[in-house]
């Protein structure tokens, strides 16, 4: 789940970079046309070119403007074996777009004044106190702030061969700290250096927990999710068995999509949705008047501003410089991404499959290349 950088993001920001998140509003949703047939089947055409390249089952894409859903549609099989066809309605693991979410809950927590970027995490005084483990601990560790942890510069635990969340399998989230804590010294000291942890917003799905007296997923459901009108969203299991009522069926090319702890994963990888869901769920946070967004602008910009650490990422988002916001999450059997544009538009596509690294990487132009079939719309 490592994140490449998006170099197609930089280079697509149209004409000129706006001056701040907030300079230009988004349209009123009235005014957005939905694509002609002709350009619904250009759109079909690419994201078909996309599918037969890396032999994707199932692929799923929805755009959104000024909050109304503007353009949807769905290609292929939500379960090869048995022919079911993919919806737009059918649900698909998102990976590490769930980071914006987690991101976007801790910032509803600090926007209410029950803890701040500065607190700490680990520690008889800190936010978890000593749930995982009494002091003396490894150096850093009682250093490590909340925005170490949403920025990835806690100093250590880095989505490597030896990332925390796909060891010890077994191990529930708490074990799970607690050996990590004792057994991985950090390799930096805390706020120095960028290095991608999902161990990190593992970490912050507890600060939540800790914090509201509430399992991670009902506070986010409750405080972030519902309020933007998403109802059917939840954290996926971890086998086929375990599959939910219309989710898809997840296709390895070299891995089994279904020998991971994906439920352990639910705060940085472990949400299933529709990209109608990702979509809603971008346009009330992406700092336009329409509609109307569940955080204050002061608080979208803060969680907006890259790191000293890291241009390109701020605090659960990916951002660049033309003012887009994105992020995207893979892992075995998923390749995923969801986007918020500097001119307004929101979109978020999903397959349940994953081919390689160039698939990811290939799955973002592919996004701006289908939206730009639409003459009327200004991305």
């Amino acid at each position: 789940m490592m994140l490449p950088r998006r170099q197609f993001l930089y280079m697509s920001a149209g004409a000129a970079a706006l001056s701040g998140p907030f300079s230009a509003l988004a349209q009123s949703s009235d005014t957005t046309p939905q694509p002609t047939p002709a350009e619904r089947a250009a759109m079909a055409d690419l994201a078909r070119a996309f599918m037969e390249k890396y032999a994707v089952p199932g692929f799923s894409i929805a755009v959104g403007h000024g909050g109304a859903i503007v353009y949807q549609d769905a290609f292929g099989w939500a379960d090869r074996e048995n022919k079911e066809a993919v919806t737009p309605r059918h649900l698909f693991r998102i990976a590490s777009v769930t980071k914006t979410i987690t991101s976007v809950a801790i910032f509803s927590l600090i926007e209410a004044g029950r803890i701040s970027l500065t607190d700490t995490v680990f520690g008889p005084n800190a936010v978890t106190g000593t749930d995982y483990g009494k002091p003396p601990y490894n150096p850093g560790v009682d250093q490590i702030t909340i925005e170490h942890l949403l920025t990835h510069t806690c100093g250590g635990w880095r989505n490597d061969a030896n990332d925390p969340m796909f060891k010890n399998l077994s191990m529930n989230q708490s074990q799970l700290i607690q050996w990590t804590l004792r057994n991985r010294p950090l390799d930096h000291p805390p706020g120095q250096n960028y290095a991608y942890s999902n161990f990190g917003y593992c970490v912050l799905g507890r600060v939540i927990e800790k914090t509201t007296r509430q399992p991670y997923a009902d506070y986010a459901r409750d405080a972030v999710l519902k309020r933007c009108g998403v109802t059917d969203m939840t954290i996926a299991g971890n086998t086929l068995a375990q599959r939910q009522p219309g989710e898809v069926k997840y296709y390895g090319q070299g891995g089994n999509p279904y020998a991971m702890n994906v439920t352990r994963m639910d705060s940085h990888g472990g949400w299933i949705a529709t990209p109608t869901d990702l979509v809603q769920f971008f346009m009330h946070v992406d700092g336009f008047a329409v509609p109307p967004n569940i955080l204050k602008p002061d608080t979208i910009q803060t969680m907006t501003t890259a790191s000293a650490a890291n241009a390109g990422y701020a605090k659960g988002w990916e951002v660049n410089k033309a003012n887009n916001w994105w992020h995207n999450g893979f892992f075995t059997g998923t390749s995923t991404i969801a986007v918020r544009t500097h001119s307004g538009f929101c979109w978020a596509a999903f397959t349940n499959t994953r081919a390689s690294s160039k698939m990811d990487s290939d799955l973002d132009p592919l996004n701006w290349n289908m939206v730009r079939q639409v003459k009327a719309w200004q991305v």
